[in-house]
């Protein structure tokens, strides 16, 4: 039985309802930021102009990119099984993601203002069968109208970091109501199931960490050889999905470097595209010669760091170069995901800040997959080491993907906890038919 809501949770659908009317005005501010695409900003307010596929629909949401690809391999087997997929997400990088790694049956809508009328108008469309939430993105109005209308929903991939815990729990009766209404909670690793369980999860499991059993992201073919052919005989190294205040470190470093590596080209990935002109102009005020890709621009011999300002070309990047520093890590932001880089036979390099993939980073540090640089003169080291030594690198580069091998097996045991759920919607297709 459905415990009762708390009061913070009847203020909140009152006050959303009360908002509505004020969704243009966010939406006008958005779509001036870029953070909205204006041919389908009506799917904020839970209008779509897609139709809703006949048969099983499972509907999967993420808030971003990270998520969105963690159920790549899921999606996969979803629709082997014939199962409709639709995608929502709160990002346009997301929606851009999506229409180009996924086939085009894998719906993608934005996830609608988390108001009761636009989640009413969201759940009549779509009426999904089965809903999966990835990690932690918990709207109140979205959860609890879809407990609701019975839709069973399970929490996936679930992550709760030691630096989010605190603050849910001042607010312990709110998200105890919001994941009480999850029939399962799968999480990453135990500490995130015990975190979840002290939230009010029910019937909490550990299946790993999905991001672990993702391919490696494609490149196209004609654009890397191009690249290696430009950078043949050259060192090279790519900082992926850098945050603000790294860049100007891994320039320092770069500069260092470059001293003893002649020909080095350090290849930085902004997390967010629209700052690469920023950095490019960082860049060329300290004398270092840039390049911008989203101009169309190449790593000529001259040039000393490119700037690769574009949206799902990590795949291209981490094939080019034998030596990849994942972002993030520097600042206080958590860390990016090294799976891919692993996989694609990078030697890795981090920061000390990676609590988003804490798990992950540990086994590898510990194997000697990874390397931990706490600041330039440690980064300088660290990647110098790598470029200088091939056998150090080649070890590296063994280790991780070995250790990657060995911490995957959340697909499998995700799809062995979802089989009730999916053996139902079958046998309400065949109900359905005779």
């Amino acid at each position: 039985m459905t415990e009762p809501l708390p009061f913070t949770l009847h203020l909140y659908r009152t006050l959303s309802a009360a908002a509505a009317p004020l969704a243009g005005v966010l939406s006008g501010r958005r779509l001036k930021q870029g953070k909205e695409d204006p041919a389908r900003v009506d799917e904020r307010r839970g209008n779509s102009k897609r139709p809703r596929p006949e048969g099983p629909l499972v509907w999967i949401h993420g808030a971003s990119v990270g998520e969105v690809l963690a159920a790549a391999a899921l999606i996969e087997r979803l629709r082997a099984l014939k199962f409709s997929v639709l995608i929502t997400s709160g990002t346009t990088t997301s929606a851009a993601i999506v229409a180009k790694r996924f086939p085009p049956d894998v719906i993608h809508q934005y996830i609608p203002y988390d108001s009761p009328r636009f989640v009413a108008r969201f759940l009549d469309h779509w009426r999904p069968n089965l809903a999966l939430f990835i990690e932690s993105d918990l709207w109140p109005n979205l959860i609890l109208s879809a407990s609701e209308r019975r839709v069973p929903m399970v929490l996936i991939n679930g992550r709760m970091s030691p630096r989010s815990f605190p603050r849910w729990q001042r607010a312990a009766q709110t998200i105890a109501a919001l994941l009480g209404r999850f029939d399962i909670c799968l999480a990453q690793s135990q500490a995130d199931a015990d975190r979840f369980a002290a939230l009010g999860s029910r019937n909490v499991m550990v299946t790993g960490n999905l991001k672990l059993d993702v391919k490696a992201p494609p490149a196209d073919s004609a654009k890397l050889d191009r690249l290696l052919a430009l950078t043949r005989g050259r060192q090279v190294v790519v900082a992926a999905s850098t945050h603000p205040g790294e860049e100007e470190i891994l320039l320092a470093a770069h500069q260092r470097i470059a001293k003893h590596v002649p020909g080095l080209l350090t290849v930085i990935v902004p997390r967010h595209p629209n700052r690469g002109e920023a950095i490019a102009r960082m860049v060329a005020a300290s004398g270092v010669e840039a390049a911008l890709r989203s101009h169309e621009e190449l790593p000529g011999a001259r040039i000393g760091i490119y700037v690769a300002d574009t949206m799902g070309e990590l795949g291209l990047f981490y094939r080019l170069a034998p030596i990849v520093f994942m972002g993030g890590s520097l600042v206080s932001h958590g860390g990016q995901n090294p799976i891919e880089a692993a996989k694609l036979g990078a030697a890795i390099v981090h920061g000390p800040h990676v609590f988003n993939f804490a798990e992950v980073y540990d086994a590898l540090d510990r194997a000697g997959g990874a390397r931990v640089a706490d600041s330039e003169d440690m980064l300088v080291r660290q990647i110098g080491e790598l470029l200088l030594d091939p056998e150090a690198r080649k070890t590296a580069i063994v280790t991780a993907e070995r250790v990657v091998d060995q911490l995957g097996g959340a697909l499998e045991r995700t799809l062995f906890a979802l089989r009730p759920y999916l053996l139902q919607m079958r046998l309400e297709v065949g109900a359905t038919d005779a």
